[in-house]
Order: structure tokens, then sequence, then C-alpha cells
């Protein structure tokens, strides 16, 4: 059974599009958890449509880590899947990532490729190196559930790449599938700060030329992180 896991605030405007593609999967999830983390939006209101199918969990806000924990501990699936609210789902999406654990019995989690707003972000095949040194698997992941170690409270940002790291530490893998499987609306304000930057961004002499962009800065400091909590390569 597939559990599928939405940490949900201030997304009244795309949560039922979310809800919808969840609910219209070739493979139906066992169980869709919304967890409200205190939204004031019109929230609830979209929800009422959605009560006899899903479990909703209410809760003050304590950030999307807390809301996405309380999902995983609140599922009975043999496999999980945390989907934001601004997420829109391929029909096929459950079907083409379980097929893959299938086909792949010694991989964790299964991934795909994204789009995120207007720009696509290409699947990578899965290598410890590589992830290692940059990540390039979306939260948005089928994981087995005996092998997921949930999300550690304390890490802000980058906490996908936080759980993958984790979960190599501990021996486990990925595995690719080669399509693009979903897409993320930006428009909400969980997406404030954390647009799509282009790579010349990150080769920039910004230390030279006294300035950085915000998100920039924010995203180095999260990486920084990163690098120290799993003793990664500078």
């Amino acid at each position: 059974m597939i559990s599928v896991i939405i940490p949900t605030y201030q997304h009244a405007g795309t949560l039922a599009r979310c809800l919808d593609s969840a609910l219209a999967q070739t493979l139906a999830p066992g169980e869709i958890i919304v967890v409200d983390d205190g939204s004031t939006d019109r929230t609830q209101d979209v929800l009422k449509p959605y009560l006899g199918r899903i479990t909703l969990i209410t809760q003050t806000n304590q950030g999307a880590q807390a809301a996405r924990n309380r999902g995983w501990k609140a599922a009975h699936g043999d496999a999980l899947i945390f989907c934001d609210a601004d997420v829109r789902m391929r029909p096929d999406m459950l079907e083409k990532m379980q097929a893959a654990l299938e086909r792949h019995p010694e991989a964790s989690y299964a991934y795909g490729a994204f789009r995120f707003g207007w720009k696509k972000f290409r699947g990578v095949p899965f290598e410890a190196k590589r992830l290692r040194q940059r990540n390039f698997v979306h939260t948005t992941s089928l994981v087995r559930a005996a092998d997921f170690p949930g999300f550690d409270e304390q890490v802000k940002r980058l906490q996908d790449w936080d759980v993958w790291l984790t979960m190599l530490e501990r021996g486990k893998t990925g595995v690719l599938v080669p399509e693009t499987l979903f897409s993320v609306e930006i428009d909400g304000p969980s997406r404030i700060g954390s647009s799509w930057l282009p790579r010349l961004a990150y080769r920039l002499p910004w230390s030279v030329l006294g300035w950085m962009p915000p998100a920039l800065k924010r995203y180095r400091q999260a990486r920084e992180a990163i690098v120290r909590k799993h003793h990664l390569p500078v």
C-alpha cells in the first residue's frame, strides 16, 4: 500500500489540484494524508469536499519537516511519498515509481524528472559519489517505509538532500524513473526565496562583487550546514 503524505501551509490556491492529481492515479494510493500546518487561508474550505477520501491532520504551525513527520507517523503504507501541496502528479506517477521499485529490489526509493515552474529538471541516474556532491533527488519520491529515517526537523532547507544522505550512510540507494513525472507550481508563499536560479549564478564571484542574491546566500548557508552534518567534501 502506498501512503501519499501532503503537508500544506497557506496553499489553498493549489491544494485542490494536488489532491485531484493524487486521486486520479492509475495505481490508486492506499491512503492520502493531508497535514494542515496551521494554515490561515481558505485551506479548510478547500478540503471539505475531500474529507471522505483523505485523512486530515490539523496542527499549529510547526514547519514543513514537522508536518511531514506527523504524516509519516500516521501512515500505514509499505511505501511513502511526500507531495507538497503545489505539486501536480502525472496520472501514472505512482505506477511508474512502484514498477521501478519492483524491478530494483536493492533500491530504497524511486525518483523521476520534474518541472519547477517553467524549468525542467532532468532525471540523473543514481550514483553515490554524485549524491555526496549535490542533490538530484526531489522530496517527491516513492520510499520504502521500512527504510525511511524521518526528516531532521532542525534542517530547514535542503531537507530532501539530508534525507537521501542519511539513507546513503545506512547503505540505502535510489533508482531513477527517466520520465517527467510531476510539476511544481511556484506561486505559493512557501516557494518565496526558493525559486530556481540559473547555473551561472552559482559561479559568479559574488565576494568580489560585494553583493549576493538573498536566495543564493540562503542556499549556500543551507549547503554548508549539510556538508558539516554529513562530513562531505567541500
